[in-house]
Order: structure tokens, then C-alpha cells, then sequence
């Protein structure tokens, strides 16, 4: 089981999550988000441990000027995009891209991957959203039965140290991502509640 810990913005949370051995560590370049993070922050955040998992950029309708000029800043291992040409994005920057998907009915489940390498499956944003993931909102975990993804996935959307067991049972998910599900308030991240969940997500 693969667990990726998003939103990471402080020291604190960073360091849990490379002691508690997520598999992935995801930055935030979007401003509306409560977990936005400048390429400069993450950068000095992530040389407090040079190596470690790989690290995951988020970006929302980027350009490409937009996304290299973060990677002028910040080493990234994998390019996250919403509304982006993932193909496109994947052959000019030549690194792997992950194409989030939000589902409310089973028509939403993906059958091509876009040029993406991974999916990120995901509640489909409430009509009152301001950013298109990362709204603590979960859906209808039934609707992956007997669905087959076109490439690797990544379980997404409203999952907590208390809920992740039951979601991978459900789903049959390979990996899992979580951000506000680990946050003692809005945009901060609680150590304890990373170390629980990413312990919780292997104990299934």
C-alpha cells in the first residue's frame, strides 16, 4: 500500500512524513489553496531531506512557463495537473504525470489515462468550491466495483486515519492521498494524525 501525504507546508509535518516513510511527499502550487506553498518554501523544505520520497507538484490549469519556472526552483519527481493537457505536459518536461479525476456517478470513471502514468480519483469538487480537490469531501466508494483503470491510481478525496482501512477494503485502491484528512485546521497538518493514518492505510 502507497500513501501520499499532500499539502505539506512546515517543517513539522515534513519531517513526519520522511520519519513515518509515506511513499510520496505532495506540494501545493495553487494560491487558493490553504495549503499553498511557494516553489522557494518547498525547496527548503524538501533539502531537509535530500533523497527521501519522491516529491509530488500540484498545479491547477498551469501553463507550461508556470510549471518550469517551479522547476527552476524545486527538484519535482511527479507533476500532479487538473485541467492540464497531461500528455503534452508529460512530453515536454519528461517527468511521470498523474491526472486528477473527480467522480460522482460511474460515467465520471476514466477508461483512458490522457498520457497520463497515474490517475488520482477523487470526489468531484461541491457547486461552492474554490480549488478543484483537497475539500475534505469523499464519494461513493462502491462506484469502483468492477472498474478497471487504464493505468496505476491513487484513491483520493475525504479520507482520515479513520475512515482509510474501510476505503482500500472497498475499493481494492493501491494507493491512497490525503491532505485536509490529516489537518488539526485548515492548511495545518497534525504529525500525529500523519503517523496514523499512513499506519492505518498499511494495516489494510
Amino acid at each position: 500500500m502507497k500513501v501520499k501525504i499532500c499539502g505539506i507546508n512546515d517543517a513539522a509535518s515534513f519531517d513526519t512524513v520522511i520519519e513515518a516513510g509515506a511513499d510520496w511527499v505532495g506540494f501545493v502550487f495553487f494560491p487558493p489553496s490553504p495549503r499553498y506553498i511557494t516553489p522557494e518554501a518547498a525547496a527548503a523544505l524538501s533539502a531537509r531531506a535530500p533523497g527521501g520520497p519522491p516529491r509530488v507538484g500540484l498545479f491547477v490549469n498551469p501553463t507550461a512557463e508556470q510549471i518550469a519556472a517551479t522547476l527552476d526552483v524545486i527538484r519535482l519527481d511527479v507533476l500532479q495537473l487538473y485541467g492540464a493537457d497531461t500528455g503534452a505536459m508529460r512530453a515536454r518536461f519528461g517527468l511521470p504525470v498523474w491526472r486528477a479525476v473527480g467522480v460522482d456517478s460511474p460515467a465520471d470513471l476514466p477508461t483512458d489515462s490522457h498520457g497520463a502514468d497515474r490517475l488520482l480519483i477523487e470526489a468531484k469538487p461541491p457547486p461552492d468550491a474554490t480549488r478543484p480537490g483537497g475539500n475534505a469531501v469523499s464519494f461513493d466508494w462502491t462506484l469502483l466495483r468492477g472498474w478497471k483503470s487504464p493505468v496505476p491510481w491513487v484513491l483520493a478525496g475525504g479520507l482520515t486515519p479513520a475512515n482509510v482501512a474501510a476505503a482500500i477494503r472497498e475499493t481494492g485502491a493501491e494507493a491512497v492521498d490525503v491532505s485536509s484528512g490529516v489537518e488539526k485546521s485548515k492548511g495545518v497538518k497534525d504529525p500525529a494524525l500523519i503517523r496514523a493514518f499512513i499506519a492505518n492505510a498499511r494495516a489494510a
